[in-house]
């Protein structure tokens, strides 16, 4: 998709948020995966290396998140964060009605396998038709691929059972409860279009707002999951935390490919202009 005239063009672009240089690392760990990737880059391609970068990453975040469901139930299990479920689920009892319920059941089904998927793609091929480029296509199924992980890990590792049917707004959902993949899923997905489009924006008040309607997104998803007793708060709560460590791995992934991009075009400079 992206031709070899339009690459600079697009490194360019992606470099910058604002005056924010993505491709500087000021920690040492930092440079050292810079370098890292600078290295992966040369022996197998940017494009390659950050294809298994990001395979690699969606493998550790699942592992992460069993170890973050066994730190889960121990917390659990000693009447810890979820002394709050039971609360809130009453809480949202006494907030609904016939028009809120239809309202937030709608709305819900947004973040469903179907919702979410639906709106994935039509993000994904407005922003792969502006940018003309493969980046939306690699980073959004990297991105919804290891979201999918991490959800399937929590639920076979903890089989959590969902509020009860009779606290539960209709139609009733049977899987595990632990963690929420609406909020998961809606997370991380809502953070990758706003991180691509923000990379494209020169306004700061329309990057800030970009990132705002993310974030409200993927807090009323889920929200309306405990609204409509088909999970628990702490399951989204975990959910949350969970997508954002994956979301904040994805995009540093990204930010090694464009430093090793950069870099990589430097170097082809340099040997095009020759000795001094």
């Amino acid at each position: 998709m992206t031709s070899e005239q339009d690459k600079p063009r697009e490194l360019a672009e992606d470099r910058f948020v604002g005056s924010k240089d993505l491709t500087r690392w000021k920690t040492p760990v930092g440079r050292f995966f810079a370098r890292a990737m600078e290295w992966a880059s040369r022996l197998l391609g940017p494009h390659t290396a950050l294809v298994i970068t990001l395979a690699a990453g969606a493998i550790i975040a699942a592992a992460l998140t069993a170890l973050s469901a066994e730190v889960y139930e121990a917390v659990a299990e000693s009447d810890g964060v979820a002394v709050l479920d039971q609360p809130l689920l009453d809480t949202a009892l006494k907030l609904r009605s016939p028009e809120a319920d239809a309202a937030m059941t709608a709305f819900t089904n947004l973040g469903g396998g179907i919702g979410m998927t639906v709106l994935a793609a039509l993000a994904l091929l407005a922003l792969t038709l502006q940018r003309r480029s493969w980046t939306p296509l690699v980073l959004m199924v990297a991105a919804a691929s290891g979201s999918l992980l991490m959800t399937i890990a929590g639920k076979k590792l903890i089989g959590r059972t969902r509020p009860p049917l009779s606290s539960a707004v209709p139609p009733f959902e049977h899987s595990p409860s632990f963690p929420s993949g609406h909020s998961l899923n809606s997370i991380v997905i809502a953070g990758i279009v706003a991180y691509l489009l923000v990379l494209a924006q020169q306004s700061k008040r329309a990057r800030t707002l970009t990132i705002a309607g993310a974030a409200l997104f993927a807090l009323a998803m889920g929200l309306s999951r405990v609204f409509l007793g088909h999970h628990w708060f702490t399951d989204v709560l975990v959910a949350w935390t969970l997508g954002i460590a994956w979301l904040a791995t994805v995009i540093t992934i990204h930010r090694l490919f464009l430093t090793a991009s950069h870099r990589g075009a430097g170097s082809r400079r340099r040997a095009r202009a020759g000795p001094p």
